[in-house]
């Protein structure tokens, strides 16, 4: 019971130092450059301790199940030597972690109003939640992808840095053909993607997949699965633009 307690008191407290920086920013800037006083401060100080007591299970999460359980399932597929479930299971890993990630829903609702607002669709809520819908089925779609490809040049051994530098040469492409008011929602979705709930079980899958495969480096190939979800959206995206 002790060791529990201490583990607990030392996650919250690791919780607090990691927000520590932005606490003293923003009280910095209000109190010393503004001169005004702390709008609200006891609900700021309860929404704190709410984010730190979430921040703290979160992590803690992480260690506990997502982490093993996308590192155990990586073992297991390299075991089983079948390729296209493996490239299945990385399709939809991550086509729904991306679904449900929570910044790629609020970027997906404010797009639909600013582009219901601006007459591009329907000013109802069929349009608005079609607009949004497709967006984010776009974008998860191209996460899975993304996570194929990844998986594909760890199995291959291929250089990241050629698919990299290819990937965002199509960005480039696409931004000159690409409707303007879809460009900068096509680039926020490629950081959208890679959040709380994708990066955890995507990072695990390459780590254990790397580790499981002989003549291959978890440091050197387990990493870059989130360079990929994070830079097949603003393709699609924009192609999603273009042909809506």
């Amino acid at each position: 019971m002790k060791a529990q307690l201490l583990t607990i008191i030392k996650t919250l407290t690791a919780s607090f130092r990691d927000l520590l920086p932005i606490i003293v920013v923003i009280a910095f800037f209000q109190l010393v450059i503004l001169r005004q006083p702390i709008p609200h401060f006891g609900q700021i100080i309860e929404g704190l301790v709410l984010v730190i007591i979430g921040l703290s299970l979160f992590v803690k999460g992480l260690e506990v199940a997502l982490f093993p359980i996308g590192e155990d399932m990586a073992h297991a597929f390299a075991r089983r030597g079948s390729l296209l479930w493996l490239l299945t299971f990385a399709f939809f890993l991550g086509f729904g972690t991306t679904i449900a990630e929570p910044a790629l829903i609020s970027v997906a609702d404010k797009a639909a109003a600013l582009a219901a607002k601006a007459g591009e669709i329907a000013n109802t809520d069929a349009g608005r939640n079609s607009y949004a819908h497709g967006l984010r089925i776009t974008v998860a779609i191209s996460v899975g992808i993304a996570i194929v490809i990844g998986v594909l040049r760890i199995l291959r051994g291929w250089p990241i840095h050629y698919l990299i530098i290819g990937g965002y040469l199509g960005v480039v492409i696409m931004t000159a053909f690409a409707p303007e008011t879809i460009i900068g929602i096509a680039y926020d979705s490629g950081g959208v993607t890679t959040s709380t709930i994708t990066v955890p079980l995507v990072t695990a899958l390459g780590v254990g997949l790397a580790s499981s495969i002989k003549g291959r480096n978890p440091m050197v190939d387990g990493f870059g699965l989130i360079a990929f979800a994070s830079l097949t959206p603003m393709i699609f995206v924009m192609a999603y633009g273009m042909i809506v």
